[in-house]
């Protein structure tokens, strides 16, 4: 299963609708739950006038059963208060599921890094115990660099660490329920700040492909992703300013 987190400039989101759109992937139903703020519009994928009139709401599920990949798509922001209910909701949903695994697409705020995070790529990546003994060894191979602990009392006690993943939403308490539980769940972020993420998404939505390859590329780049027609509502041609 593939997801966003409700996070900064809602670039999980925004990479979501890149692998639904390129991938041509069916809506197979919804995720009713009163954790999201309601919402209705438009098919954001519309390809014809013909579907452009169906209607999409908070929570969608998407599914490609050749790749056995699942998408549940998140179109709304959380109910005050209510990010654990959703998060027992989700993981109930998962494990009767008996989906393999998780992949949690996320963000956080590139101001909040120290030191040690403003070095190299802005990408980072996080493992539960039980996902790390299947996939461990793989993103030593790809060298990608895991999300760093940082002081919980900086300047006071430097020695106590702590996952902080500031303007992330709901991704370190699923991620820590996730670890609970027994739940296997990578999740993927990338240090943001608001404004055009769509340059995010791409870095984002690539990231993910190094190792799921779920588009053959030897290069990744932005233009081998199909962009949904709804975001020429949002952001004028739906390409980053690279690609105008």
């Amino acid at each position: 299963i593939l997801q966003p987190a409700v996070s900064v400039g809602n670039v999980g989101q925004l990479a979501t609708d890149l692998v639904i759109s390129t991938l041509d992937m069916t809506k197979v139903g919804y995720f009713y739950t009163d954790c999201l703020v309601p919402m209705v519009g438009n098919n954001p994928y519309a390809t014809a006038e013909e579907n452009s009139m169906e209607l999409s709401i908070n929570a969608e599920v998407y599914s490609l059963p050749s790749k056995k990949l699942v998408v549940l798509q998140i179109r709304s922001p959380f109910v005050k208060n209510k990010y654990r209910p959703f998060c027992q909701t989700l993981l109930s949903w998962v494990k009767s599921s008996k989906c393999a695994r998780v992949v949690l697409l996320s963000s956080s705020h590139a101001y909040h890094r120290d030191d040690e995070q403003l070095l190299g790529t802005p990408l980072r990546y996080l493992l539960t115990p039980d996902l790390e003994k299947a996939v461990g060894g793989l993103m030593q191979e790809l060298n990608w660099k895991e999300m760093e602990k940082v002081a919980a009392y900086p300047g006071i006690n430097d020695t106590e660490k702590v996952l902080h993943i500031p303007g992330g939403g709901i991704t370190k308490l699923l991620f820590t329920e996730s670890c609970l539980k027994g739940v296997q769940m990578a999740v993927l972020l990338k240090f943001c700040s608001e404004g055009d993420n769509i340059p995010d998404a791409f870095a984002l939505v690539n990231y993910l492909n190094e190792w799921l390859q779920l588009i053959k590329s030897e290069v990744n780049t932005s233009s081998q992703w199909k962009t949904p027609s709804s975001w020429r509502l949002l952001f004028g041609n739906g390409l980053p300013p690279a690609l105008f």
